[in-house]
């Protein structure tokens, strides 16, 4: 039997219910938090860049990052995306066609088709096409979620 007490009870909790419920759902819209997801390359929109073009696949926190980005570049011959630079964040890069050069170490070292690059947390790295053609890579960098990590 209900009381007067679970009723009362009930209806100030409801507040909170319907708050959570509604972060829940904003999370779910903006991609918050981000769960299996299958990214398909016909759905992948080339906007154009300075120096190629970029397809923007997530930028998103998950449940073990604080922040996964993803995205497809293709890059002009002769092009690099940005001067070399350093971040917190490591990434991989995975060139699928073209011929580049990936600072590394403080080297340059030549890649092509099918190489994976690891760049470490804070290293110095770049990337350019030394090609004749576009180069097209796929990039996944993410940063740890600290306040889980322990």
């Amino acid at each position: 039997m209900i009381s007067r007490r679970h009723i009362v009870g009930g209806l100030m909790a409801l507040p909170s219910a319907l708050e959570a419920l509604a972060t829940s759902s904003q999370e779910e819209k903006t991609g918050q938090v981000m769960g299996p997801t299958v990214f398909h390359w016909a759905d992948m929109k080339p906007v154009k860049t300075a120096t190629g073009e970029v397809r923007s696949l997530c930028k998103a926190p998950t449940a073990t990052v604080d922040q996964l980005e993803m995205h497809v570049t293709t890059l002009n011959p002769g092009e690099s995306p940005h001067p070399p630079h350093r971040h917190v964040n490591e990434e991989l890069i995975i060139l699928r066609e073209g011929e580049c050069e990936t600072l590394s170490d403080g080297k340059w070292v030549k890649v092509g088709p099918g190489s994976v690059v690891f760049n470490a947390s804070n290293s110095l790295h770049g990337f350019r096409n030394i090609g004749t053609a576009p180069a097209t890579y796929h990039v996944i960098n993410w940063s740890p979620n600290k306040a889980k990590m322990s």
